[in-house]
């Protein structure tokens, strides 16, 4: 196929974000992504955007920003999957964009394109859009801060105060420690170049003040909810700073395993994790890293080159040596990696060339054969129409792009992360997605019962019943407090298989409909196997009371 290089990889970028757009249309996982359109739906319902509630109770974790975007979204679009889904889409397309602008102006506009191309292509962005969390908004903003911020390194006040507002952004979404990679990269870079005068710099220490300022709306929020009530119970406290919390407990606690929230770290975690994560660029990220520690192919790169890097290193020191560690942290420094294998991957020639090119095909035979053995295993309807547009796609991507050279590469592993966009889309999670009870069950009741008090007993994870049921789900801890309610000929419980019994004998308790309950973010063999599936299978019921 005879296209100029830049002209392909746009076309190439275009194609992996319309098949992309599918996945807006799909459901909400739990447990993350429906806990936190849950508490944006009731931002909305209850028209309160400074407290933040899960299950009717007071909830410390997350910063505000990501629920103030959903609930901003469901207020134009209405509370449903695709106003919460977009804006993390489209904060990842601004994403890439921003990827591309800072690529371009360190290396070149073919760069960039390449960079784009390879994060809007990888494994984790392509799933993140699927199962929508805080990391992509985390790595578009700080990708766009590092951005600023590296224009302001050459000059202009306003990509200072831009800068700044997505610094700010980021840590209303995550908290503090966005700041390591947004500024580690240069100070080790300002560092290593001996340019120390920028460390005293009055623009810099602007920065960081306007950074302050423009987190205020987050710091007023946790003092009104928490450090004004020391009365309210956190994580079984009283006493609870919102404000402490944000700026120590939910970063510092959680690297040093000694806050409220805690987890088992292991030194090699993301290591494996970005093998899988980034695919299918994982292999040649790799190399790339490696190469670098060869002098001689450093020499012809930018001396800004050291910012990407160290910001890239830093960041994922961090997260290995962290005691809480989940595999979509790795998203935030994706950007950094997609610049390293972009400038690797146009070095290529005669033999390194061949052996990539060598491997990047077998990974792309390796995908198609394993997601054909996953739609026949899986047994759901219209597996052989799935497998069949799997084996055109590969053929016709061989067929098409020809030659032993970076386009090729680049086309056949694009066509190859789209072809698993489409299978995702339209066969394997709308499946998958019919185990996730609490979705299931809420819809039933909104199609069935649309007069009906939703109500969750004896379950705390019931996360996308929330979302999908009609108003704010009651939660019943107890039996006594059950039984204040149980006269309400409008109260429909959805509850575990374990209550069913004292229901039905205590409270003459009706079913109305029986649904099954994997967790579907945590995927098995045995789960994916038809045949021993029904092994790991919970049921829950939506009950009413007589």
């Amino acid at each position: 196929m005879n296209i100029k290089d830049t002209t392909l990889y746009k076309l190439l970028i275009a194609l992996i974000v319309l098949v992309s757009t599918f996945a807006l249309f799909g459901g909400i996982m739990e447990p993350d992504s429906a806990l936190y359109a849950s508490i944006a739906k009731n931002m909305v319902l209850r028209n309160d955007w400074v407290n933040i509630y899960v299950r009717g109770l007071d909830w410390l974790d997350k910063p505000h920003l990501t629920f103030w975007l959903a609930a901003a979204s469901f207020k134009i679009f209405g509370i449903n999957a695709f106003a919460y889904k977009l804006p993390s889409f489209l904060a990842g397309l601004l994403g890439a964009w921003y990827l591309y602008k800072l690529a371009k102006s360190i290396y070149s506009e073919k760069t960039g394109l390449i960079s784009a191309l390879i994060l809007l292509s990888s494994l984790h962005i392509l799933i993140s859009t699927f199962d929508v969390r805080a990391e992509v908004y985390i790595t578009t903003f700080t990708l766009a801060a590092i951005y600023h911020y590296y224009k302001a390194h050459q000059s202009s006040f306003w990509h200072i105060v831009l800068g700044s507002f997505f610094s700010a952004c980021a840590i209303m979404i995550k908290g503090i420690f966005v700041l390591i990679p947004v500024f580690g990269g240069f100070i080790i870079y300002w560092l290593l170049t001996k340019q120390f005068k920028q460390l005293l710099k009055l623009k810099w220490w602007l920065a960081i003040v306007l950074i302050f300022i423009f987190i205020i709306p987050e710091l007023y929020t946790l003092y009104v909810q928490f450090d004004l009530h020391p009365e309210k119970l956190v994580f079984g406290k009283t006493g609870i700073s919102g404000i402490k919390f944000f700026f120590w407990d939910s970063q510092f606690g959680r690297f040093f395993n000694n806050g409220p929230i805690k987890g088992k770290g292991d030194i090699s975690f993301f290591l494996h994790t970005t093998l899988w994560a980034f695919l299918p660029w994982s292999i040649l990220f790799y190399t790339a890293v490696v190469n670098l520690f060869k002098k001689k192919n450093r020499r012809n790169l930018p001396p800004e080159s050291i910012m990407i890097w160290t910001s890239a290193a830093i960041t994922f020191l961090l997260f290995s040596l962290s005691k809480f560690q989940l595999p979509h942290y790795i998203l935030i420094i994706l950007p950094q990696f997609a610049i390293i294998t972009a400038l690797y991957l146009q070095k290529l020639e005669s033999k390194s060339l061949k052996v990539f090119f060598t491997i990047q095909n077998v990974l792309a035979v390796l995908i198609t054969l394993i997601l054909s053995l996953v739609a026949i295993a899986f047994g759901f309807k219209n597996n052989y129409l799935a497998i069949t547009i799997l084996v055109v796609v590969l053929i016709a991507s061989f067929m098409v792009f020809k030659g032993i050279k970076t386009e090729t590469i680049l086309a056949r592993s694009t066509i190859i992360s789209a072809s698993l966009m489409l299978f995702l889309s339209i066969f394997f999670y709308p499946s998958v997605l019919k185990y996730e009870s609490g979705m299931e069950a809420g819809n039933w009741l909104k199609a069935n019962y649309p007069q009906a008090k939703a109500s969750v007993l004896m379950y705390p994870d019931a996360y996308s019943f929330d979302f999908y049921a009609s108003g704010d789900p009651k939660y019943f801890w107890d039996y006594e407090e059950l039984d204040k309610f149980k006269g309400d000929e409008n109260l429909v419980i959805y509850a575990p298989e374990t209550e069913l019994p004292k229901l039905k004998k205590d409270y003459s308790a009706t079913v109305l409909k029986s649904f099954e309950y994997y967790h579907i973010t945590k995927l098995t063999p045995k789960f994916i196997n038809a045949k021993t599936r029904p092994q790991l299978l919970e049921h829950f019921y939506l009950v009413k009371l007589h």
